[in-house]
């Protein structure tokens, strides 16, 4: 039984919540008659479960009851006056409890209130009696009930022990309240009325802001010391914390605005966090940070200005929206590999034999690399020279550049400049800006996580042009300058970068298209387009077994004789490179998938005569001897971007004053070589046999067919000079020969550019004499043996020597 003091304190709790003593028991008129009338065995208790609450004996408090089983629940209670089994259930987010849902240990409770609220809203108020515990549920009511075994509080006299224990949690709680903002003195005072001490601990147990299972834990310990420490324990642990928030509220509040009150209760939660012995997720973060940096390896520079931002994220709370920009810059410098690892030792035989495994061909090209791995091995200190492979598209640059990277055992990393217009592309964006990144270089080489890496710029010729994003061309000079790349600026990291580690390699189809500050920091090496020797072995040894497995073929379920590989390369393609040829390989071995997917074939044979059947006709066809059947039309040779081609110049006389007509979108340049071929002819017509030529009485018309197409260059002089004389002279030109070179006034044949590139194309196109300047004889070593192998050569000084090799069949290969 409670002391006097105990039911006063008891009756302060009730004023407290506002419930009326008198109305003890009373149950709404509605609420009586809406009761089943049914009985219950005295030694079967209703349960009421409850989510988030635990009701202490001699504790009064308010519950909401809104489940339907509950409500019939707290209905029956009253109406039949019998106590109310108040339970915690575990979960809190189940609406239907069933037995293994609940605590064992629970508190009896009278009925003080029920309440039907104008809402429909259910409402009791309950005074706890005792704990009891659940032996096992019954079944058959309309809500829940149990048999109990009552926990009936002491009756004999509390030991010396257990009163000290009471008067200091007494003592503790009354120090609790006060360090608590407006607590009321009725509570305080129903404290220091409690004289039991097993009262004393459910009270503070109750009042105490704890989570529910510790509330539970509580209630379950039948102990009255065992219960004392328990709660003492809580409530020393919370009065630490209430003293820290104090402490740190003290010392921070004065001028306080929004921010700073967001950092106040970030740094209060840090404090009770490292009071609670719980792990604060920001200083370890920082303490990762700082350990990161000191292990990058950074200069002092970088370490400097990563250390300045660190110490400027340690003060910044998360929230802010400068914290993460903070942080990726950090993260961005971390990762950076400033440290040049020790790079393993070059093995030129192992290189020469990756660049042969992957390259077919390409000797010279080979030659050069080999030779810069050598001085590498030699010097590794040196500065490394920026290679640019400029030819047509499919010739093998940005592979050769991979194969450069496993024959030196470094990562290999692309970066495509092609369409590039902002400087900030490659220099970065000051972190000024919103999303600002660092440039394509540096992004690059942390994506590659080595500063030695092989790094390959490619489609330089397509880099854009300054504008008012500023000169992406100049941003690259310093990136590629070996004289200044060694403190290479980027603008997002405000730091320098050494790049004189990095091997740079560019990549272009035409070497007029990069600008000229640029090309002079770089050792250009041509790579020319492939004779048809060259495509069949290509094919063979690297496309066929390509497509294959990309068409999931296997060499047992399909095969392509050479016979069919050289007519794709004759009929099919017509390119400097082997990108179209794959192309064609890939769509025949579709077909033969096809035919073995559907089960018509288990092995199909490719070869010539299939190909019309799958690619169709033929789509390019060997024109030359019926192009040039006829008087006045002769072949020419001429330079594109995607390597060497053929072309014809058609020359014909009609009736007219002397006027010379010149079609097929022909630029200025070939305009001025037509009109000075005219002249030159006018000028010979007596030693060409041509004196009875009334020129003022004819138009000449001169055309270059495909005139969709814009052509120009210094190339065309002596083909328009021999269409013209096989023209007036009534003389076919060879139907195998084919020339280059532009003319002077004089007659004098000048040597022109392209040289590799317009023998490959004409060995290509079956030609089997060229016609080349005399002075361009020096540039015949470039040209690949298999195609000098397959043409002749006819050296010009003069016009003279062009007529009579194409016109009258003198042919000199001297």
């Amino acid at each position: 039984m409670m002391a006097m003091g105990d039911r006063d304190a008891t009756e302060a709790l009730r004023a407290e919540i506002g419930v009326d003593a008198e109305a003890a028991g009373a149950l709404p008129e509605r609420a009586r008659e809406s009761q089943p009338d049914q009985t219950l065995p005295d030694d079967v208790m209703i349960i009421l479960p409850v989510r988030n609450m635990v009701l202490f004996p001699t504790m009064v408090v308010p519950l909401a009851v809104g489940r339907d089983g509950s409500v019939t629940a707290a209905q029956e209670a009253a109406k039949r006056e019998r106590p109310l089994g108040i339970v915690l259930q575990r979960d809190a987010a189940i609406d239907a409890p069933g037995p293994d849902d609940m605590y064992k240990v629970g508190t009896l409770a009278n009925v003080v209130r029920y309440v039907t609220a104008p809402d429909g809203s259910h409402h009791i108020v309950c005074q706890g009696i005792e704990r009891f515990r659940i032996i096992d549920f019954v079944s058959g009511y309309p809500f829940m009930a149990a048999r109990v075994d009552r926990i009936a509080a002491a009756d004999a006299p509390e030991s010396a022990e257990t009163e000290a224990k009471a008067q200091l949690l007494r003592e503790r709680a009354t120090a609790a309240f006060h360090l608590l903002p407006q607590i009321p003195q009725e509570i305080v005072a129903a404290i220091q009325s409690i004289t039991s001490g097993s009262v004393l601990a459910d009270a503070v147990a109750a009042l105490m802001d704890l989570k529910i299972q510790e509330k539970q834990e509580v209630l379950e310990i039948e102990d009255v010391d065992a219960r004392l420490d328990r709660v003492l324990t809580l409530l020393n642990h919370r009065i630490a914390v209430l003293r820290i928030s104090r402490e740190i509220g003290e010392q921070t509040k004065e001028s306080m605005d929004e921010r700073q009150r967001e950092f106040i209760l970030r740094e209060q939660m840090r404090q009770i966090r490292k009071e609670l012995g719980e792990e604060d997720d920001k200083a370890r973060e920082i303490a990762e940070l700082t350990d990161a940096i000191s292990k990058a390896d950074m200069p002092e520079e970088a370490e400097k200005q990563a250390l300045k931002e660190l110490k400027r994220l340690e003060r910044m709370p998360e929230a802010a929206a400068e914290y993460s920009m903070v942080r990726t810059y950090l993260d961005t410098l971390i990762e950076l590999p400033w440290a040049v690892a020790d790079a393993a030792a070059i093995d030129i035989a192992r290189a020469r034999e990756i660049l042969d495994a992957d390259h077919y061909g390409l000797e010279k090209v080979k030659r050069r690399i080999l030779e810069f791995l050598a001085v590498r091995k030699l010097a590794p200190e040196g500065k490394s020279p920026i290679l640019c492979f400029v030819g047509p598209p499919g010739v093998g640059k940005t592979s050769l550049g991979q194969s450069i990277a496993r024959a030196m055992d470094r990562q290999f990393v692309r970066a495509s400049l092609g369409g590039v217009h902002d400087e900030a592309e490659i220099r970065g964006h000051r972190r000024t800006y919103i999303g600002a990144l660092p440039g394509t270089i540096i992004q690059s080489i942390r994506k590659a996580g080595s500063r030695d890496c092989v790094f390959m710029l490619d489609e330089m010729d397509k880099l854009g042009t300054s504008g008012f994003h500023g000169d992406p061309s100049s941003a690259l000079l310093e990136v590629l300058d070996p004289e200044q790349n060694s403190t290479f600026r980027d603008n997002y990291l405000g730091v320098p970068f050494d790049l004189s580690r990095v091997f740079f390699i560019g990549t272009a189809n035409v070497l007029d298209g990069i600008p000229g500050p640029l090309r002079d920091r770089m050792e250009v090496i041509d790579l020319a387009g492939y004779t048809e020797d060259e495509k069949l072995e290509i094919a063979t040894r690297y496309l066929v077994r390509r497509q294959l497995e990309a068409n999931g073929l296997s060499d047992e379920q399909c095969e392509i004789t050479e016979a069919a590989l050289r007519a794709i390369i004759r009929g099919y393609t017509r390119e400097a490179g082997c990108r179209n040829l794959e192309r064609q390989i890939g769509a025949v071995f579709r077909r033969v998938a096809m035919q073995v997917a559907e089960g018509a074939a288990e092995h199909v044979r490719i070869d010539a005569s299939d190909l019309h059947a799958i690619l169709g006709a033929l789509k390019f066809e060997n024109e030359v001897a019926m192009r040039t059947s006829v008087a006045g039309v002769a072949t020419g040779l001429a330079w594109t971007p995607s390597g060497g081609d053929i072309l014809f110049v058609e020359a014909a006389r009609v009736p007219g004053s002397g006027k010379l007509i010149l079609t097929g979108q022909l630029g200025d340049v070939m305009k001025e070589s037509a009109q000075a071929a005219l002249s030159l002819v006018k000028a010979r017509a007596e030693r060409l046999g041509l004196k009875d030529v009334a020129f003022d009485k004819l138009d000449i018309h001169i055309h270059v067919p495909a005139g969709a197409i814009p052509k120009d260059g210094p190339s065309a002089g002596v083909a328009m000079f021999t269409a013209l004389v096989s023209l007036l002279s009534d003389l076919p030109v060879r139907e195998d020969l084919a020339m280059t070179g532009e003319i002077s006034l004089r007659g004098l044949v000048l040597p022109i550019g392209g040289v590799k590139e317009k023998v490959v194309a004409a060995a290509r196109a079956g030609i089997r004499t060229v016609m080349l300047p005399a002075r361009n004889r020096k540039d015949l070593e470039d040209v690949p043996a298999s195609a000098r192998d397959q043409v002749r050569f006819v050296w010009l000084e003069t016009v003279d020597d062009a007529t009579r090799a194409a016109l009258h069949g003198e042919v000199a290969t001297a």
